[in-house]
Parts: C-alpha cells; structure tokens; sequence
C-alpha cells in the first residue's frame, strides 16, 4: 500500500503544470501581431493605411478595378494593366481658377512612373453658348515652373495640348507624365499645372463659357483628378509564364467543393483531416476575409478572397491528372521500389499561381489599385 501511495505522488509531480491564462493570452497576441505584420509585409506596406471613415471612391477607379479583376479581385489578364499599381489624386488647391496641384508624397521613390494622366470634367456649355459660333477649343495643360530654379525665364512648360468639341460635357484625358516624372526626382519643383483655353485662331476663350469642374461648388466625383500608372518592381517571373487563356490551370484536377465565405474554415469541409490526406491531390478552398483581419475600414474592393490551398496525396504511379514534373515522377518510383532510404513521396503544391487586385485607401485618402503576384492557387500538382 505504501508504496502505490509513493508511486501516485511521484506520477502527480511528473504531470506538468498548466501554463497560466495571461500568459497564453499573451502568446496569442503576440503570435496574431507577428502574422499581421507579415502579412502586411506581403501587401508591400508596414503599417495598415488609417480609416478616414465612410469616403466615396471615384468612379474611374471602380470601373478600372472592375476592368482588371472579376468579383473576386483575381486579375482576368496580367497584361491589361499598365504596371501593377494605379494611384488617384485629387486636387489640393481647391480653386476656381484653371490651376491644380497634387501631392505625391505617398509614391514611393522606387516605384517607376509610366503614365501619368490628368482627368477634368467638362462642365454643360451655358446657355448663352449656345449661339456661338465657335463649335471646337483648343485645351492646353503647362506645367508651372520656377524661374528661380531652372535659370530660365519661361513660367511654365507646355505638357499636352488638343482640340475638343465646345458643346460637349463629360471627362477629358491630358497625359503629363513629363511633369510627374521630374516632381519625382524633385519634389520641390511641383507648383502645379495651369490649364489655358483658346478659340482656333489662338485668342483666349472665356472661362466662363468652358468650364471645368473645381473647386467648392462642384461634387467630389467631378473634382480633377491625376492618376498615376506605375510599377514598385514586385512583378515575379511567375507573371510571364501565365496564359489567360490557358483553361487547363483549373480544370484537370479536382476540386473540392467551393466554399463560400460562411463555410470557409476547414471543419467546414464534408471529410476530416485524416481523410483528406488518404485524398488524391487536389485544390481546396481557402477563403481570406479582410473584415474578420480588421482591414475592411480602409479596403475598397474584394471583401475578401479565396486563396485556395492544395491538399492530398501523390501515389505511385503518378498519373498525368496529377500534373507531375519529371522529377516527381522519378522520385515517386525512387519512393515505390524503396531504392534509397528517406525517400518520401511527393507533395501536393501549386503549381499554378493567379494574382488578385486590390483597392484601397492610402494613409492621405487617395484610393489605390494595386495588383498582387502569385496570391492564388490556380492549380495543384504533385512535385
């Protein structure tokens, strides 16, 4: 009896103790900080741009993202989009005259300007246009300079220049991308663009009969806007070997069954982890929601998407369906006769990697499309 007794004490003290409760909630914390600013790391930033609250993107950037992504966000052709990121700025000036500028502050250095446009609204003609005889004006954007600076005597530069109709309304495109260009390499040197209005005979047109949205007394979505095509250099070599219209990616391995964003944690799925892995290798949904991250305050578009993971196994012999490389399929027979010792099987990974787009606000407001490289599993294969 006595010595059942010393052997029970000597099992309790071996049992170890439970960690206290602070300390795994510390760990937890700790653990999600580490996975968010890694994750942040992926989406090129260090910190999540600050929420401005409930702010309208523009239109043009919304009918750009829907252009490049399908509902999703995951891009329709890599090739459609100059560059990988598209920035708007609207004007800071605010006033009533024909002269704008922006700030770029929130461009990165070694991000390489493109194309550079400048978006203005034409305003309906009044009414006492309507008689006029003059049916087209020349439109020209110059770029302001500093005398002081540039050791010469012209105030300005010009940047582009073209005939429009007078009795049109609607958005015009001048591209000034001279101009963004030399404010990246100096900061100080943007003073802003002036826009002048002319008759066919060179005489200048009153404003007040061509007029372009600004300042106050126009809505937002009117207000002139720069956008910026430019490229931060994170475009991988994966991005070259894809076809957009290539439909095999998707289609020669199966599936499981698509989980939408009420079902996507993996108990969700109709088999169990044990199950799973006695599974042939397949594509299996792996849904990101940025509301449940805590960054739905400042992204635009997707809400989310699905990244997708792959999951199964590679047996031997390694079929076509399988989409092997020629390395996986001799280390699968290696595996099967038992040649070396080690050898494992090999592993079900994509094979296929799709890029999403992302619309977002930057810390000073400006709504940003910015595409993202190798963020989807297209297809899985054994390798």
């Amino acid at each position: 009896m006595m010595l059942f007794v010393i052997s029970l004490a000597a099992l309790v003290c071996t049992i170890p103790a439970r960690p206290p409760l602070s300390y795994l909630e510390n760990e937890s914390k700790e653990v999600h900080s580490a996975a968010i600013k890694r994750l942040l790391e992926v989406f090129g930033m260090e910190d999540p741009p600050a929420v401005h609250g409930h702010k309208q993107a523009p239109q043009y950037m919304l009918d750009l993202y829907n252009t490049v992504a399908d509902v999703d966000g995951v891009t329709r052709d890599p090739y459609l989009l100059e560059g990988n990121t598209v920035r708007s700025f609207f004007d800071k000036l605010h006033s009533e005259q024909v002269e704008f500028r922006f700030n770029l502050s929130t461009v990165a250095r070694t991000e390489k300007v493109l194309t550079a446009e400048l978006h203005l609204f034409k305003l309906r003609p009044q009414a006492t246009l309507t008689f006029n005889r003059h049916h087209f004006c020349q439109v020209s954007v110059y770029q302001l300079l500093d005398t002081s600076r540039n050791n010469s005597t012209q105030d300005r530069k010009l940047l582009s220049s073209r005939l429009i109709p007078v009795h049109s309304t609607g958005w015009e495109v001048f591209t000034i991308t001279q101009a963004v260009r030399s404010w990246m390499v100096d900061e100080g040197s943007n003073l802003g663009l002036h826009v002048v209005v002319r008759t066919l005979g060179g005489s200048m047109m009153d404003l007040k009969l061509i007029r372009f949205a600004s300042g106050s007394n126009h809505h937002q979505s009117k207000q002139p806007m720069l956008v910026l095509f430019t490229d931060d250099g994170r475009r991988s070599a994966t991005l070259e070997s894809i076809d957009p219209n290539d439909t095999t990616a998707t289609s020669s391995l199966p599936h499981a069954p698509m989980l939408g964003p009420s079902t996507r944690i993996a108990r969700s799925l109709d088999y169990s982890e044990e199950e799973g892995a006695s599974l042939p290798c397949q594509r299996q949904p792996l849904y990101v929601d940025f509301e449940e991250i805590g960054w739905s305050g400042w992204i635009v578009s997707p809400r989310g998407y699905n990244a997708y993971h792959c999951k199964g196994s590679c047996p031997f012999p390694l079929g076509q369906n399988m989409r092997p490389t020629n390395h996986a399929t001799v280390q699968s027979i290696i595996n099967a006769l038992k040649l070396i010792k080690g050898i494992e099987k090999p592993c079900c990974v994509p094979d296929k990697l799709f890029s999403i787009n992302l619309l977002y606000f930057d810390d000073d407001e400006n709504v940003v499309l910015k595409q993202y490289n190798d963020m989807v599993a297209g297809s899985c294969g054994c390798h």
